[in-house]
């Protein structure tokens, strides 16, 4: 890989987990309704790839399906979860997205992996479930729910979207602006306690936070990674994608002070392990 391009994953990398940083901070600090935040992200998202909505891409169910699971499902999960999750395990758990994928593709495409594929993916929910414990009340942190959830719809809308040819990366990005803004904009209104209010309060701040989140994380930082997919291995770029969470852990501890425990750190080792044993592990083989 040349310098440029890997100095090109870096940076998206560290918009990424940029993103917990902030989507945190305008969650507790500006007291953002979550729903209208995520709303608002996609509806920058939608104004700004207008243009590559149409023709709609076909069959037209799927993706309005993975729109609303890549968006809706992912993201608005996410800041549902980060109220009460720390950047730092919200990071980690976000990962489950990679052994999800493996385990849907089995299920829908009839993929088959092999024994060091479904060791990585044992290991990775073992350490996933380790960092989501709360030994205080020995139970499942609520808000990292949540997040587990949004690795679930991702994965299930990144299954789909193999399913899908010729769909180019920003009218992508237009469609699940669409398909998420209409459903998280009503449910927001309808579950959310004065939102708008809420989100006025947060003045310029808050603006900022939906501006980062659409432009920077959703339209940069996802067209630069789809263009890096393109030119080099997968297997390469997801392992060094593992990045994310590593400055996503740095920055909560150190910006604002994110408990990091040997729990923690266990877990987050394990995690990061089982997933590079998925990434590197032979391609899946399809059935027949």
């Amino acid at each position: 890989m040349p310098l440029s391009d890997f100095a090109l994953l870096v940076f998206i990398c560290l918009i990424w987990a940029l993103n917990f940083i902030i989507t945190k901070l305008a969650l507790t600090e500006l007291n953002a309704p979550p729903l209208l935040f995520s709303t608002l992200r996609f509806i920058l998202v939608l104004l700004a790839t207008l243009p590559w909505l149409l023709p709609m891409p076909r069959p037209r169910w799927r993706i309005l399906t993975i729109g609303l699971l890549m968006g809706g499902g992912g993201f608005g999960l996410v800041s549902v979860g980060m109220q009460t999750a720390s950047p730092s395990s919200a990071a980690v758990v976000t990962q489950l997205g990679v052994p999800l994928t493996a385990l849907l593709s089995v299920i829908m495409l009839g993929e088959r992996i092999g024994w060091r594929r479904g060791l990585g993916i044992a290991l990775t929910f073992c350490g996933a479930i380790a960092v989501m414990w709360d030994p205080r009340g020995f139970s499942i942190s609520f808000g990292l729910i949540f997040v587990a959830l949004s690795a679930l719809a991702s994965a299930f809308g990144l299954v789909l979207m193999k399913q899908m040819r010729g769909v180019a990366p920003l009218q992508f990005q237009a469609w699940v602006g669409l398909a998420s803004a209409v459903p998280l904009g009503l449910l927001s209104l309808a579950i959310e306690t004065q939102p708008v209010e809420r989100a006025l309060q947060g003045g310029w701040w808050f603006l900022g936070a939906v501006a980062f989140t659409a432009l920077a994380v959703s339209l940069l930082g996802h067209t630069i990674f789809f263009r890096l997919v393109q030119r080099h291995e997968a297997n390469l770029i997801s392992t060094l994608t593992l990045m994310c969470p590593l400055m996503a852990i740095g920055m909560g501890v150190v910006l604002l002070g994110d408990p990091f425990d040997i729990r923690m750190a266990i877990g987050t080792l394990v995690v990061l392990g089982g997933v590079l044993m998925i990434v590197l592990s032979p391609r899946s083989a399809q059935p027949g």
